[in-house]
């Protein structure tokens, strides 16, 4: 069964945020809703209402929508048009193919003054004679009736009619609220039936109306449960037989003649449920549970693996003496989902539950590794710094050496032959640090002569004023 929920209405929201109280349109149909509930409470500010394609048997909890426009209700359980008087701003109101077999009951939308269409096509009322005719009289601010203009000569005819139609109107509704009275005592004598054929076993309906255990029957023996869990072909014939019965059935229902009312609807809605828990159970028996992954051997080897199938590098830094491992994690997984080990001998990451086990080239420091993560392309780094002589810069720590006596005898004969440089007498062994550098003697820019401009006498346009003092 399908209820109208908060989180339903918050997934069918996305179009606002996901933010329902200034909701403006809501689409919940085909949802397999039986009951209408606490949208009136939740969406007050609802213009637009799909609930086409339920199982909705009765029109409630809407009439504080007080700006709904447009309510779409088609393909229900819906007997009787009730419960929309609060609903003031109602201009559309689409019921077709429910049930309603009371046309008298389309009086309650007079009080909706702004209603211009409505659809009642597909309904058992919209077969009675002068159908058309006791709508148009008695809903006279309607502009479209079954898709359907409503001219004036059609309002003025319908209400001249009015009182004859109303009588045969009533007579109708009167046979066909019989003949429904008997299709609901048949409908609820057939399920009395099928629930007493399926309540068969170990398990039976008593006097007092509980269910009790048939102690008689008698239950499997340690033995017989023992053979029956260590023979899987015999559990497969069983399920290929359960599956051939089930078909058998499925096809005996779909091929069932009855009649189209909400029964009906109900009971292939329970089918078709009842086909999707035996579906579910059977692909839980056919389900094979994978063994737990193996990452260390019984010997205590440590294995690789790759689980999430993620891309890696594993360099190896010579130069800060460490390994270096670059694994292509998710850009936007969050962080909480990885989970980083490092033993001495392996590394292993968790991602979301699977498990990245990756064996190192050396050992290295547990203590002093360390994990981050790429803010740019999201991937973790994890640096682990080696066991073993730490190398600073391009040299080595020398090792300290025990001296002995022997050793220092082949020390001072090593340094005895040891070759000597010899150095060309007639140059000078000491270097002339004074004349190393070269300094060039230069010209300052101040001391350099600059050329004077004599302006020539030959000018035509020249005047020598004495009174102005010569240019330096």
């Amino acid at each position: 069964m399908g209820r109208i929920t908060e989180d339903l209405i918050r997934r069918n929201a996305e179009h606002n945020d996901c933010v329902i109280f200034s909701l403006e349109e809501l689409s919940l149909h085909q949802q397999e809703i039986e009951r209408l509930e606490h949208i009136d409470k939740w969406c007050r500010d609802l213009k637009i209402l799909y609930l086409q394609n339920n199982l909705i048997g009765k029109i409630e909890n809407v009439s504080k929508l007080k700006k709904l426009e447009y309510l779409n209700l088609a393909l229900n359980n819906i007997e009787k048009i009730e419960n929309l008087e609060g609903c003031e701003g109602l201009t559309k109101l689409d019921l077709t193919v429910n049930f309603i077999g009371e046309l008298s009951s389309v009086k309650t939308l007079q009080g909706n003054i702004h209603l211009k269409e409505l659809f009642l096509m597909g309904n058992p009322c919209a077969d009675f004679d002068g159908y058309r005719q006791f709508v148009v009289a008695t809903l006279q601010q309607l502009k479209w009736l079954d898709g359907k203009e409503i001219e004036r000569s059609e309002r003025i005819q319908a209400l001249q009619n009015f009182p004859v139609v109303e009588q045969q109107i009533r007579e109708q509704e009167k046979a066909y609220c019989l003949k429904r009275a008997k299709d609901k005592e048949e409908a609820q004598r057939k399920l009395k039936e099928e629930e007493s054929k399926g309540e068969t076993g170990r398990i039976h309906t008593g006097s007092d109306g509980h269910r009790h255990v048939d102690i008689s029957a008698p239950l499997p023996s340690s033995e017989e449960s023992k053979d029956y869990i260590q023979a899987p072909e015999i559990q497969e014939r069983q399920c290929k037989g359960k599956e051939l019965d089930d078909r058998e059935d499925d096809l005996e229902f779909w091929n069932k003649p009855c009649l189209y009312t909400p029964e009906s609807r109900l009971e292939t809605l329970r089918h078709m449920e009842k086909q999707r828990r035996d579906q579910e159970r059977l692909s839980e028996k056919k389900k094979k549970v994978k063994p737990p992954r193996m990452l260390v051997t019984e010997d205590g080897r440590a294995l690789n693996v790759n689980e999430p199938k993620l891309d890696f590098t594993l360099k190896d830094d010579e130069k800060r003496n460490q390994i270096v491992l670059d694994l292509a994690v998710y850009r936007y997984m969050d962080t909480s989902l990885i989970d980083v080990d490092v033993q001495p001998t392996y590394v292993r990451v968790m991602v979301k539950g699977k498990p990245f086990q990756l064996v190192l080239p050396a050992e290295v420091k547990p203590d002093s590794s360390f994990a981050k993560r790429s803010q740019t392309t999201g991937h973790l780094v994890v640096c682990m710094p080696k066991v073993g002589e730490v190398i600073i810069g391009c040299q080595r720590t020398s090792k300290p050496v025990k001296s002995t006596p022997d050793s220092s005898r082949e020390q001072t004969s090593k340094s005895q032959q040891m070759e000597k440089l010899e150095v060309d007498p007639s140059k000078r062994s000491i270097p002339d640090v004074a004349n190393i550098v070269q300094e060039k003697t230069y010209m300052p820019r101040r001391v350099r002569p600059e050329p004077k401009i004599i302006p020539s006498e030959e000018d035509p346009g020249f005047e020598d004023n004495p009174e102005v003092p010569p240019l330096i």
